[in-house]
């Protein structure tokens, strides 16, 4: 494949819904473009988008796949996105490098739940935008029910209607461009679709416009130029039909994106992002440039910017799929592959030495599902580690932590498809076979009461014998962990004793009372005690505060504490009684609302054992158009008869 020219590349991410035939569509491309002789189909696990072992086990997309299509002089870049929620990271990095979205309906299922958030994201970043209808072949498809769906949905939007079908649902058989030579009996449809077009693109085009106001026909120039340069500036969205399964549509939608995408901008400088890594059994890991500014080369010596390390950059090479084609050069808004790089990651920059360039990076949802995961067996413990953080390398929606409170390995993502697919790479890429688990809750224990308490440590077995023996308060301190002070008069305890006193409440306190959890909040205070000049000794003082501590537990109104987290929760109008619904009922407080756009904000707080399952409850609760972020902000005491419950689970564990 050759190097195009910037004015010859079209970026475009391929986006939608899961199930609407995105892939199919890809398939269609590349067949009508001579690159496979056959169409390969998701369902027999042979497309060249779906190539990963977990695709086409499960026949859907969870990476977004590089399928570059030629159609004349021009090369189109289609970035195939996943439609599943749990993968939308693959979404969010794909629009960050294309100048167009290209978003997939099905006409019989119409608008949905991850279109509409798509959508969103498209909007946010002004992304110019081409819809299209696909399974028009399907019982009871209808691109006029789409359209009014759309024009429901999106108001301020202007979708242009380019093809008319013809046929409906089994009798659908081909479209008619509206800019084309159109038969006679859809002569007035395309007329009026025309009209609309006018209407809609001729302010993009000031000439345009004043041929249109003064009533002048457009010739078919006119209308090119002007949607050309409306789609460009968002002024328009396009509307085309089809079907990718009949490959109806598919070669005038891909001679469409040649004609009318607008083509990448070249900045100043050197410059490109990586916005993917993927690691490859054979190759390493891989990383997914788009070329910004200036021509990379292969074999030459670029500077990350975010690390301000150099980066040798090997051989360049175009992806299909998983089939490469090497190049020397990548010129300015193509996309193009590299392998082996060292030290950049998903969201850096490199650029050349001899101006340091950094690239705005990608902003990628905060995972919020978490499971505690384990090596299967021993032998595999020692590769669990590095195998996690290679893929958390590859996908920046994954994060792994081991809290110091639980000492579990933490892996958390965006759903719990998510994580099973990950559990199925670890085992297929590294090797590795992991069980999974709920995250144990990080309780902590504390006190009510101020108490003051007797600790003695006393043995005798012949010759040197142990003595401690101390008279502790303990106190509520709601400020500080764990405060030490003594007021000893008279040396009743010596004063190199007491660290040692300090070090045995300390472990006590790490060992808990009520289920083994530490304990938080609590002064103590030496006030008392006694030595034996020959058998007190550091161990003897120890263990006489440990015993003093216990002690002191039982008499103190002992309690459990559970840490707190503050969530916000953005979810549509319609979802807001429900939500808050179901948070009382999880033992939360709602702080407040406030509205976001068609979107509203709940503010609340939230026992942290009541969030594990969030995710996927709120998903349910709100069609999957709701979405959270959660943080920790402390303890607070458990409800007496459900600390009791909970003590008794817990002591069983």
């Amino acid at each position: 494949m050759k190097a195009y020219e910037t004015s010859c590349i079209r970026n475009i991410c391929l986006a939608g819904h899961g199930g609407t035939g995105k892939t199919s569509l890809v398939e269609a491309m590349l067949f009508n473009s001579g690159v496979t002789t056959r169409v390969g189909r998701v369902t027999d696990g042979n497309t060249v988008s779906d190539n990963l072992p977990e695709e086409t086990h499960r026949h859907i997309s969870i990476s977004t796949s590089l399928i570059p299509v030629e159609q004349g002089d021009v090369k189109i870049n289609v970035l195939d996105t996943p439609g599943y929620s749990d993968f939308i990271g693959e979404v969010v990095s794909a629009l960050r490098v294309a100048e167009t979205g290209l978003l997939v309906l099905s006409g019989a299922d119409g608008l949905e739940v991850q279109a509409e958030i798509i959508w969103d994201m498209m909007d946010e970043i002004k992304l110019p935008r081409v819809v299209y209808i696909n399974k028009l072949d399907r019982e009871n498809a209808g691109a006029e029910k789409v359209l009014d769906q759309l024009r429901s949905a999106y108001p301020h939007a202007r979708f242009v209607q380019m093809q008319i079908p013809v046929g409906r649902e089994g009798a659908f058989s081909q479209v008619l461009d509206v800019l084309g030579d159109v038969p006679a009996a859809q002569a007035d449809e395309a007329a009026g679709l025309l009209d609309f077009l006018a209407e809609a693109a001729a302010e993009a085009d000031d000439e345009v416009m004043m041929k249109y106001l003064d009533g002048e026909t457009l010739t078919p120039d006119d209308y090119k130029t002007a949607l050309r340069l409306a789609l460009a500036q968002n002024l328009v969205v396009p509307v085309l039909l089809g079907s990718a399964e009949k490959n109806i549509g598919i070669k005038e939608l891909v001679q469409f994106l040649a004609d009318f995408a607008p083509a990448p901008a070249s900045q100043e400088g050197k410059a490109a992002l990586v916005f993917k890594t993927l690691a490859d059994a054979y190759l390493g890991k891989m990383s997914f440039l788009r070329v910004y500014g200036g021509e990379l080369h292969s074999d030459s010596l670029l500077l990350n910017a975010n690390r301000d390390v150099d980066e040798k950059v090997g051989q360049l090479f175009f992806l299909r799929g998983k089939h490469q084609e090497n190049t020397q050069t990548a010129n300015a808004g193509d996309l193009v592959v590299v392998s082996k790089l060292q030290e950049t990651r998903t969201g850096d920059t490199l650029c050349g030495k001899e101006q340091k360039i950094e690239l705005a990076g990608i902003k990628f949802p905060k995972p919020t599902y978490a499971l505690a995961v384990r090596a299967k067996s021993k032998a595999d413990e020692d590769k669990l580690g590095s195998a996690l953080v290679r893929l958390v390398d590859e996908d920046p929606t994954l994060e792994i932590a081991k809290p110091a409170e639980t000492m579990q390995t933490l892996l958390t993502g965006i759903g719990d498809m998510h994580i099973d697919i990950t559990r199925e790479k670890l085992l297929r890429k590294f090797g590795v076979a992991v069980e999974s688990e709920t995250p144990r809750v990080p309780y902590r224990e504390t006190i009510r009461k101020t108490v003051e308490v007797e600790g003695k440590h006393k043995k005798q077995s012949g010759g040197s014998g142990q003595y401690g023996h101390v008279w502790i308060t303990m106190e509520p301190c709601p400020d500080k962990d764990f405060e030490f002070t003594e007021k000893v008069f008279g040396g009743a305890v010596p004063r190199n004793f007491y660290p040692a006193v300090e070090k045995g409440l300390r472990e006590a306190m790490s060992e808990g009372f009520l289920a083994g959890y530490p304990m938080t909040n609590i002064k103590c205070t030496l006030f008392d005690g006694s030595s034996h000049s020959v058998d007190s000794n550091e161990i003897s003082f120890k263990l006489a505060a440990k015993l003093a501590f216990r002690k002191g537990c039982e008499q103190a109104s002992p309690v459990l504490k559970e840490p707190m987290v503050e969530v916000e929760i953005r979810v549509p109008d319609n979802f807001v009684g429900d939500v808050i619904g179901d948070l009382n009922s999880k033992r939360g407080h709602v702080l407040g609302m406030e509205p976001d756009g068609k979107m509203q904000v709940i503010h609340g707080r939230v026992p942290q054992a009541e969030m594990m399952r969030y995710t996927i409850d709120l998903k349910a609760m709100t069609q999957g158009r709701g979405s959270f972020t959660s943080e920790f902000v402390g303890y607070e005491e458990v409800p007496p008869k459900l600390g009791e419950t909970l003590i008794a689970q817990l002591k069983e564990k």
